[in-house]
């Protein structure tokens, strides 16, 4: 299994394009995939890092002087030359880049299995098999709809935030915080200086009963006044080049920084935000969830003053409620999962399906009145062995039912069962050996089913599921393999071929 991951950072772009495609990296090298990375040589490119971290890059050699940091003609032969040196199949090139797009894509087709991009402006089209938006937008399901090829597979939204382990490990209970732990980090270069604004605005407080922790990136050209301001105050800490901000995060109480990537790891630990959008990516993205109550959104850099932060700094600090709705609503929109979900579906589980036997027979009746199953079945009674034994007799007979047993490593994880209400469609009903639940099985074991019905059921072209209203898991295994909700229903639709 190997990927290989396009992106970049600069002091101009930013770092958050090759830290999140670092945090799905490790978890992609975990599921045993070899990760390589191509990255431009610009300053603050966190090329250094990626080696740290054992990944091998492949540096592309620096513009040249007056030149843009990315020409998308020249990036697509040296990005070729370097997919060409590579030995053996590529299963995925994974782009993270808002200077390439389809064209880009398409050149390079030939020389990769299959194409991931991860974007979140839909401002340009794609040729791609899998695009992640983690954004959170009122219209996120029709944000691609002109942009992509069809049969493009879409995640979005920020159950797919690739964050982290370090954020997962320190999620935070859902208390009260005291409100006097101040966070504060604009990013790698912060290049609007909204640091220097915050430290400004400290005289102005009312509530001057607080303490604040200050990252400074390694790109920030302003650390020299930063430092000033904080030596003049003993209320701030200054900190370099933080090997852990989740565990600096997580031992604050409110936090004020861009509107980036830095959102999904403070609504993963709860923690309540006051945003600035320091680029105009951010701004789209920051203006929908300050309209939807999960930060506190004061607009653009240049819209923002030292007088806008210290009013919203007090306001936080006087009302515990709002902190308290704000922690809580950020959290049910990150749960930190997002690399190990994306993980699953870049490199599936290693998981097989057969068709039951009757000697699996009791093995099934047991697993079918396990409480667990029972619980979120539409019929949630204890059944009697005898009712088993006829329904099972018939499943075997029916031409219009298939039962699959889902085994991984030789050992059996789950059941499926198709009814097939006419040659295109079928409805699927899945549930999982007792002790393989919590494990994130039921989305392999579902999606090694659609592949067996590709195979052997060629006329099928749609996959329907039914799920309970209260069983937010089961809805979760369906998104997550690759399923689309219409009211309350769950459709696949079957790409043969593939």
């Amino acid at each position: 299994m190997k990927a290989v991951i396009r992106a970049d950072a600069s002091i101009a772009i930013g770092s958050g394009h090759v830290h999140r495609c670092l945090s799905l990296a490790l978890e992609l090298r975990r599921r045993g995939a070899e990760v390589l990375f191509i990255c431009r040589e610009l300053p603050g490119s966190l090329c250094s890092l990626l080696a740290e971290r054992e990944f091998r890059v492949f540096p592309l050699p620096a513009p040249g002087e007056g030149e843009p940091e990315c020409r998308p003609d020249r990036d697509v032969w040296e990005t070729a030359a370097v997919l060409s040196s590579l030995p053996g199949k590529i299963d995925w090139l994974i782009v993270d880049h808002y200077a390439l797009d389809r064209e880009w894509e398409s050149a390079l087709r030939e020389q990769v299995s299959r194409i991931m991009v991860l974007d979140d402006l839909a401002n340009r089209r794609h040729d791609c098999d899998l695009l992640l938006d983690q954004g959170f937008y009122a219209d996120a399901g029709h944000r691609y709809h002109e942009l992509v090829p069809p049969g493009c597979r879409l995640l979005l939204g920020p159950r797919y935030a690739l964050l982290n382990d370090g954020f997962v490990r320190r999620r935070q209970r859902e208390d009260e915080r005291p409100g006097k732990r101040l966070f504060v980090f604009f990013g790698g270069s912060d290049a609007t200086n909204e640091t220097e604004k915050v430290l400004q605005a400290l005289p102005l407080l009312k509530n001057r009963n607080v303490q604040l922790d200050v990252v400074v990136g390694g790109g920030n050209l302003f650390r020299a006044r930063i430092e000033k301001l904080a030596a003049a105050d003993d209320r701030v800490r200054l900190h370099y080049q933080v090997e852990d901000m989740a565990a600096l995060m997580a031992k604050s109480d409110i936090a004020l920084g861009a509107g980036g990537t830095t959102t999904w790891e403070r609504f993963c630990l709860g923690l309540p935000s006051i945003v600035v959008s320091v680029a105009d990516n951010q701004t789209a993205l920051s203006e929908s969830l300050g309209l939807d109550g999960r930060i506190v959104y004061l607009g653009r850099a240049d819209q923002v003053d030292k007088e806008m932060i210290a009013r919203a700094i007090d306001s936080l600090l006087e009302f515990p409620w709002w902190r308290r709705s704000l922690s809580q609503r950020g959290r049910k929109l990150v749960d930190g999962q997002g690399c190990r979900r994306l993980g699953r579906i870049l490199f599936p589980e290693e998981m097989q399906v057969r068709p039951a036997r009757e000697e699996d027979g009791e093995k099934i009746f047991s697993w079918r009145n396990a409480a667990e199953n029972r619980r979120f079945s539409f019929s949630s009674r204890e059944i009697s062995l005898a009712e088993h034994q006829q329904w099972f007799r018939e499943c075997l007979r029916d031409d219009r039912r298939v039962l699959l047993i889902g085994e991984r490593d030789g050992q059996p994880v789950g059941v499926l069962r198709y009814d097939f209400h006419s040659l295109a469609e079928a409805v699927i009903s899945v549930y999982l050996v007792p002790g393989c639940h919590g494990q994130g099985l039921g989305s392999s074991l579902i999606m090694a089913g659609s592949r067996w019905l590709r195979r052997h059921y060629p006329a099928c072209e749609q996959v329907v599921a039914e799920v309970l209203a209260g069983n937010q898991a089961g809805r979760q295994v369906f998104f997550e393999a690759g399923f689309i909700e219409y009211y309350g229903v769950f459709r696949e639709v079957l790409a043969h071929g593939s």
